[in-house]
């Protein structure tokens, strides 16, 4: 297929799945086209969790030797990684299902979306996508869209296996094939909040929307009769309001988590043309 279809296949998929519904939906400012022709044919490509120059060295040598069509990198790059903090708004629609109000919701994130913007504004955005250009190698990122699989099938599979305690999240967790994987590397689910034995309640997932949303949110989610946080990663920041607000905590895993996005994502490209898949940087092609 070619590049530009393979774009709008990553576009059209994530809409699908997002929490906003896919109506109120158009693009993500965190998925791009970095670098290349729109009308490249795509047939072979290599994915990563991070990609940067690194990578793409690694790549163009790959490309000399066995030949390669695109470079994807999961975490934005260039001007997808500048204006990344846009997609958080669709963490409203997230906390409104949870129970929030609106216009609670909206002032949280606003808050915390400027907050990230301003962390984002001083960094070499451009880096990685120049090292491309040079290269000559077509370069995308696909982020939310592949976050809004995750999200997806997690939320479903926690509906149907309704986890009592908090110890059953783990073991649910741990037969997807990513998340066993990074259990065998000493990196997999695990519960830094919480006791084990603990009712697990009512479970919130934290796995798209950009980026960690408010640190203010948490003790309104106990409010609502939330009881258990699911979450790729934690700062420390947040990490102290959740303890604050008697949450249990369980961390998934973020490269996993990535990487188990990619996969669904990738297998609803693939229904249409198979494409040839390198893994590297933290991601392993399973398909499903």
């Amino acid at each position: 297929m070619k590049l530009g279809h393979f774009y709008n296949q990553v576009i059209r998929l994530g809409r699908e799945l997002d929490p906003r519904g896919k109506a109120n939906v158009s693009a993500y400012e965190d998925t791009a086209i970095l670098c290349g022709d729109p009308r490249t044919q795509v047939k072979k490509i290599m994915v990563g969790i991070d990609i940067e120059v690194g990578e793409l060295l690694l790549a163009d040598k790959l490309r000399q030797e066995e030949g390669l069509d695109l470079v994807v990198a999961h975490h934005p790059e260039g001007r997808a990684w500048a204006a990344f903090y846009e997609v958080m708004r669709l963490q409203i629609a997230m906390l409104v299902k949870a129970g929030i109000s609106r216009k609670v919701a909206e002032k949280l994130i606003e808050e915390r979306k400027f907050e990230v913007e301003r962390r984002v504004l001083p960094a070499n955005h451009m880096r990685s996508v120049d090292a491309a250009r040079l290269l000559k190698l077509p370069f995308m990122c696909m982020h939310t869209p592949a976050d809004n699989h995750a999200h997806n099938f997690l939320q479903r599979l926690m509906n149907k296996e309704r986890p009592r305690k908090v110890s059953d999240i783990l073991d649910i967790l741990r037969e997807i094939p990513e998340y066993k994987d990074a259990t065998g590397n000493n990196s997999g689910p695990r519960i830094i909040l919480g006791n084990p034995n603990k009712e697990a309640g009512r479970i919130f997932l934290e796995m798209t929307g950009g980026t960690e949303g408010s640190s203010e949110v948490f003790d309104k989610f106990y409010k609502s009769g939330i009881r258990t946080l699911v979450s790729m990663h934690l700062g420390e920041e947040h990490l102290k309001k959740v303890k604050d607000a008697k949450l249990n905590v369980v961390i998934a895993g973020h490269i996993s988590s990535d990487t188990l996005g990619l996969n669904l994502l990738l297998d609803g490209i693939e229904k249409e043309e198979r494409l040839e898949v390198i893994g590297c940087s933290g991601f392993r092609r399973i398909r499903r």
